[in-house]
């Protein structure tokens, strides 16, 4: 029986980047800033329902490996129905 893929990731992916453009409000130029890292931390914790150290693991994923490797990965989770994955953040 073949799985069936829900094609529906880019809309939310769409809805995503609106709502932490919407939180972190300026551009991640300065991301690694560690301060900077906290604040944004932070706001994820208190306005976006992630516990620390997901929020923690979120902003590590996005500095270490970026879009390009975010959106293949993505893709990989989708056809292998990963929704949480293993580590449950």
């Amino acid at each position: 029986m073949k799985k069936r893929i829900d094609m529906n990731e880019g809309k939310y992916i769409e809805s995503l980047i609106s709502q932490y453009a919407a939180l972190i409000k300026k551009p991640s130029k300065d991301m690694a800033c560690p301060k900077r890292e906290n604040a944004i931390s932070n706001t994820l914790v208190k306005e976006a329902d992630w516990t620390k150290s997901g929020a923690d693991l979120l902003l590590t994923l996005a500095n270490d490996y970026g879009a390009f490797m975010l959106r293949n990965a993505l893709a990989l989770a989708v056809v292998l129905d990963k929704e949480d994955g293993d580590r449950l953040y």
